[in-house]
């Protein structure tokens, strides 16, 4: 079996991960990998050369001073996205070679040009609908011959596309050979991008309601959100300790009472909290999106979202999760959130997709 695999071009796919998106990508490769399957890869510039991704971009970007001063012209990073796979799906078109190509990008074209290439694509749906992802899966339902395919990355965001495309849901998945057990402590942990809608200065209102520190971790997505929002509520018991990789987080986890999650948005999975519970640490969550799909009532506690009286009730809730058992959380991750399992349900959609192949 061949698959290609088209990641997501605006972040490298290398630790440390800027999200969720690009660790996935990373494990998906080197988990078909070891099952026997070749892959290629279609990535963005400073991907892990382990990966030995061919590099998504289109260089020269060739516009003429004509088309340059045109006063409609769309951005250039745009642009150079656009290209770069147009390019990429022009080549599959010639590809013989080629069993299945996993969609793994946010980007409307593989989906639009999905019925011009031979082989059978599988695009997994990241987020809510998008107003150039959503008319794009439309159209290509109502003209392709057979498809398109689709997976979700959980039965929320599945859910949220349904009423264009039939999805499976094939959940994300962790390293649990590498997130693994710690043995808790005292203090509250929140890992991910600082911006709005990821919400850490929520994480520290709940955590000064609580009476306890906090470490903030992950790559600074909105400056102006951070200066204005987060550096403010900053000393005094809540420290931000920088962009760690997959060894400084899963410290970072394993030696916390409680993880905490608290989205401003509907999160579309809640992979943050799947690598707390293989680190052993229960997680307190705002009921959105996904996030209830990874926990259940031994792992963690779900918040409700309003934000009136929102610190209290997550200071509530850290103090039962911190009761929780670590070893509860521990064996869920295992069970549920394992990149095994993850590796091994998009082998059977490939191998469905693309009867009589197997790695």
């Amino acid at each position: 079996m061949h698959v290609v695999i088209l990641a997501a071009a605006r972040h490298p796919v290398a630790e440390p991960f800027a999200g969720g998106l690009e660790s996935l990508t990373w494990h998906l490769v080197h988990g078909l990998r070891r099952a026997g399957v070749e892959v290629t890869v279609f990535a963005g510039e400073g991907s892990d050369p382990r990966l030995g991704a061919r590099m998504l971009r289109t260089r020269p970007l060739r516009l003429s001073d004509a088309a340059r001063a045109d006063v409609s012209m769309v951005p250039e990073p745009w642009l150079r996205e656009h290209h770069a796979y147009l390019q990429v799906m022009l080549e599959l078109q010639r590809r013989t070679d080629v069993d299945v190509v996993h969609n793994n990008s946010l980007h409307h074209l593989p989906v639009a040009m999905a019925s011009s290439v031979p082989a059978t694509v599988l695009t997994t749906l990241h987020t809510p609908p998008t107003p150039w992802l959503e008319p794009a899966i439309a159209i290509a339902r109502d003209s392709a011959r057979s498809g398109p395919h689709h997976v979700a990355v959980s039965e929320y965001t599945a859910a949220s596309w349904r009423h264009v495309a039939e999805v499976d849901v094939v959940r994300n998945g962790v390293d649990v050979d590498r997130w693994t057990p710690g043995p808790g402590g005292p203090d509250l942990a929140w890992a991910g991008r600082l911006v709005p809608e990821k919400a850490p200065h929520l994480a520290i209102d709940v955590a000064r309601a609580a009476g306890r520190r906090l470490r903030l971790a992950g790559p600074v997505g909105d400056p102006e959100y951070v200066r204005r929002e987060v550096r403010p509520r900053l000393g005094d018991g809540v420290e931000y300790v920088g962009h760690l990789d997959t060894t400084g987080l899963a410290r970072l986890f394993g030696t916390s009472a409680v993880t905490l999650v608290t989205p401003a948005w509907d999160e579309p999975y809640g992979l943050v909290a799947a690598e707390s519970l293989a680190c052993g640490t229960p997680v307190v969550a705002l009921e959105r999106g996904g996030l209830p799909e990874v926990l259940d009532a031994v792992t963690g506690v779900l918040v409700d979202p309003d934000p009136v009286g929102l610190a209290e009730r997550g200071a509530v809730a850290v103090a039962t999760a911190a009761a929780l058992e670590r070893r509860a959380c521990r064996d869920r991750a295992e069970r549920e959130c394992s990149v095994t399992r993850m590796v091994s349900e998009y082998l059977a959609h490939y191998e469905a997709l693309a009867p009589g192949l197997v790695a």
